[in-house]
């Protein structure tokens, strides 16, 4: 499988003020939490390195990928992180499928 498309990035600011670059692995949208949700890891990676990956919530229409910047939001509840596991699993599974298949 050939990765070199562009990746899109994103800026995000830490608690101490430390601007970081991040690649963004996926978004996606809830309707029954009514918002969007965005997956992102740190730049500059090895595609076969172990990064953590973090996930955000922003409302809904906001676009993560707006040059303004979404307003994201920690995800709080149990129950919207498992949400967020089980879309993450299922595209993890999907991307091994079809990588053994070639």
């Amino acid at each position: 499988m050939n990765n070199e498309q562009e990746k899109q990035q994103i800026s995000l600011v830490d608690e101490k003020g430390n601007e970081e670059l991040y690649d963004v692995l996926f978004t996606f949208e809830s309707d029954d939490y009514g918002k969007s949700y965005i997956l992102v890891y740190p730049a500059g990676k090895a595609d076969d390195e172990e990064v953590n990956i973090e996930a955000y919530a922003l409302p809904a229409g906001d676009d993560p990928m707006d040059p303004q910047g979404g307003d994201l939001q920690l995800i709080e509840t149990d129950e919207e992180w498992e949400m967020v596991e089980s879309v993450l699993n299922t595209l993890l599974n999907t991307d091994e499928d079809s990588d053994s298949e070639e």
